[in-house]
């Protein structure tokens, strides 16, 4: 499997633990029968839950755009070791990412985010020149 495609997995993967770490942290806050109610009432959350669903949220936007790079890449054949490398980088920033949210490291929170995103750009512009 390419480079490419074993990250996506992977990225994926992190998506599924993120999304199992804000929800235990949640639980923390709100108890299970909240969580796992209709959710018609919005409780107050902790600073900690907040950030960790917002990073959720975001790696799922960041997924979207890099999911377009690898299928790019490998759909064109265009695999190289510029494009292996940038999708390496796109996943050691989305780990980074998790806790700079979660603990507000600012304003690294955002250059590592910006990594992330160059990295997907970078795979991209490998295909078209």
């Amino acid at each position: 499997m390419a480079a490419e495609l074993t990250v996506l997995a992977l990225a994926a993967l992190l998506q599924a633990f993120q999304i199992g770490l804000a929800g235990m942290v949640m639980n923390s806050d709100v108890g299970a029968t909240w969580n796992t109610g209709p959710r018609d009432s919005q409780p107050e959350f902790s600073a900690l839950t907040g950030r960790l669903r917002r990073a959720v949220n975001n790696h799922f936007e960041g997924l979207v755009f890099f999911t377009i790079a690898v299928v790019v890449v490998t759909a064109s054949g265009q695999e190289s070791a510029v494009t292996a490398a940038s999708a390496w980088i796109y996943l050691l920033a989305r780990v980074l990412y998790i806790p700079a949210y979660a603990l507000g490291w600012s304003p690294w929170r955002s250059v590592i985010w910006a990594c992330g995103f160059m990295a997907s750009l970078v795979m991209l512009f490998a295909t078209l020149f």
